[in-house]
């Protein structure tokens, strides 16, 4: 893997910086360049060894206003594992009320993150 060149756009910020950098014989970073704050530096070291993203959907929820509401993942999840969670959650039907961080699921990946509702659907009205 000598002078294997890569580029990640890092995604820390909304700056999006394209962080350039080479791997040595033994997988570690060298030159790394074109990231104008430490998040770049600590984005590429994390996508190489753990990547990891923030889950944001839509669950669906049953006599509310609105028939979805948004969650997502408090701290993002292992990468590999997203689908995985989509498809849990593509299954979970909540009861409205439901409140902005109220907890839909407490650990569905047994990694100690939970999905929280990050919006409010308030009940229909009974006639």
């Amino acid at each position: 893997m000598p002078n294997d060149p890569r580029a990640y756009i890092c995604i820390r910020c909304p700056r999006g910086c394209e962080v350039r950098f080479d791997l040595d014989e033994e997988g570690q970073i060298q030159d790394l360049t074109g990231n104008f704050c430490k998040l770049g530096e600590t984005y590429v070291r994390s996508e190489l060894t753990d990547p990891r993203r923030t889950l944001t959907t839509l669950v669906r929820v049953r006599n509310g206003v609105s028939p979805l509401v948004p969650v997502w993942t408090e701290e993002p999840v292992p990468k590999d594992r997203v689908l995985e969670l989509a498809e849990m959650l593509r299954g979970i039907i909540l009861e409205a009320p439901v409140k902005i961080g109220q907890v839909v699921l407490a650990d569905p990946l047994g990694v100690g993150i939970p999905v929280v509702a990050s919006g409010n659907v308030e009940a229909e009205a009974t006639r």
